[in-house]
């Protein structure tokens, strides 16, 4: 039957979550911390169609909260001799309505985002004492608005601990003065190299409140991911890598829960026995394959089946307080059901599921998942040539751009032709991320590309080949770890921003 038309340690332990389950001591940017967010927030009804559709993708997700700083001086004059930096900040009078316009902009900054971020009221220094004050505050990050003052003000402020935005005018208000100092003397410390421990380049912003925003969203990707917790189906793995599960607890935090896989298959056949439960999973898959861009080859016993493993799977999330989960050993099936349909289900309903138990890849993916607020697709790369590139897996998500379920085949899963996966009819002409993370956690590749085809050849079901917005020769030439993930959009450098707060440099062809 065929197919019909796929720094380093130091840093993670700031950053390290503060939920119900633990408190990580030792944090000095303990304010990005993973959400307390009751079980129930995490499971919501699988919505069927093609609609548009409210519900939140972001599952188990608290907002970022920022502390804005106003970094400034009152000079006193000195008869016959300089007395003043640069700057347009010298008075309280000036200093107030510079307070009074950032309020404003970040309480339209926060309305607009498409993430969850609040902002507390606004903070003046003028000297490193007057940081104590922020010392206890209940932010996640700081955004400095470095009007005027000097280094040992700064430095007070980076010791806080708190992931530092630098924001600076030219000519949106009042002239800075770190616009002509940030460089040469605090990212620089006087010398010709790049030598600040935490900060660099890119956490600098000048006049654009917009290009702000990015930076804050990647930190709210960060804080989500950090100390996450995972459900993970016959245990933690890496892809060849034995030592990924290790690496991701110490860069990432992640929170990995074993379940027995003769544990879920005692549920899985405890719950075949259970006549309304079956029946209520046979009325969701045929509500699920009634719309015309559903396209069933596979049967629908398959189906059926696949809506009773989410259910277990939903069931387990729920008792374990976790809103991701993951299967080891999955292509021998459980109890008879392969995960494919029901993963991509899973990642459909805002949630997060991957296959293979994958710890070199899986932080990435969890890490985009909450950046973009869409699903993220683990998948198997191919050899790229001719400035093409496919991709494939049996467990694609549909609802890849957050709200729309993309049209689909739904078919068995390749290597054994068995059960139900997905055929996913990409969106053709639709910009692609790709992340390729290395085995040992440390250097990441990004990349974008366009679909071109979704493809049927004798491979993994989800097929995606993609026209690559990189050089063929560059992308060979840097290509590490094994499996890939993707997202609909362009995030390369939002991941790439929040991965080295935990020591991850992120190469962007």
């Amino acid at each position: 039957m065929s197919i019909k038309t796929v720094v380093v340690r130091e840093t993670v332990e700031r950053l390290a979550p503060i939920t119900r389950r633990r408190f990580l001591q030792g944090s000095a940017i303990a304010g990005l911390a993973a959400a307390t967010v009751g079980p129930g927030e995490y499971i919501a009804a699988f919505a069927l169609g093609n609609e548009l559709n409210a519900f939140n993708m972001r599952r188990g997700a608290s907002d970022l909260v920022i502390q804005p700083v106003l970094m400034h001086e009152i000079p006193r004059r000195i008869k016959g001799g300089s007395w003043r930096n640069w700057g347009g900040v010298h008075t309280d009078e000036a200093a107030k309505q510079e307070m009074d316009r950032i309020s404003q902009e970040l309480k339209q900054l926060c309305g607009s985002a498409e993430f969850g971020v609040q902002s507390l009221p606004v903070v003046k220094v003028a000297n490193p004492q007057q940081t104590d004050v922020l010392k206890d505050i209940k932010a996640d990050a700081l955004v400095v608005y470095a009007a005027g003052g000097w280094m040992d003000t700064f430095g007070a402020l980076v010791d806080l601990g708190k992931p530092v935005v630098v924001f600076l005018r030219q000519s949106s208000g009042p002239y800075y003065l770190w616009h002509e100092i940030v460089h040469s003397r605090f990212l620089r410390s006087h010398t010709d190299q790049l030598s600040h421990p935490v900060m660099d380049v890119n956490d600098v912003v000048v006049d654009d409140t917009n290009k702000m925003l990015w930076r804050l969203r990647a930190l709210y990707g960060l804080k989500n991911t950090l100390g996450r917790r995972i459900v993970c189906i016959g245990g933690p793995g890496g892809w060849s890598y034995p030592q990924a599960p290790a690496l991701a607890r110490e860069r990432f935090q992640l929170d990995m829960v074993t379940v027995a896989i003769r544990e879920l298959n005692a549920m899985i056949e405890a719950s075949r026995k259970d006549g309304a439960l079956m029946e209520q999973c046979k009325q969701k898959a045929k509500r699920y394959l009634k719309p015309k861009d559903v396209s069933l080859v596979t049967t629908k016993e398959a189906v059926t089946e696949a809506f009773l493993l989410k259910k277990l799977f939903d069931d387990l999330m729920t008792k374990h307080d976790a809103c991701a989960i993951t299967t080891n050993a999955c292509m021998g099936s459980y109890a008879g059901i392969m995960p494919c349909l029901t993963l991509g289900l899973v990642n459909d309903s805002g949630q997060m599921a991957y296959c293979e138990s994958d710890f070199v890849v899986i932080p990435s993916g969890i890490l985009m998942h909450f950046i973009s607020g869409k699903p993220t697709y683990l998948c198997n790369p191919t050899y790229p040539h001719d400035g093409r590139m496919l991709f494939a897996h049996c467990a694609a998500p549909r609802r890849m751009d957050g709200k729309n379920l993309e049209p689909v085949d739904i078919v068995t899963h390749y290597e054994s032709d068995h059960g139900a996966a997905s055929h996913v009819n990409f969106r053709r002409g639709q910009l692609i991320t790709v992340l390729k993370p290395d085995f040992e956690a440390k250097n990441w590749l990004a990349f974008t590309g366009t679909v071109i085809d979704t493809p049927e050849l004798p491979a993994c079901r989800a097929q995606i080949e993609l026209k690559l917005n990189a050089d063929t020769q560059d992308v060979l030439a840097n290509m590490r770890g094994f499996h890939c993930m993707l997202a609909y959009g362009e995030y390369t450098r939002d991941v790439a921003y929040a991965a080295k707060k935990v020591g991850i440099n992120v190469q962007i062809l």
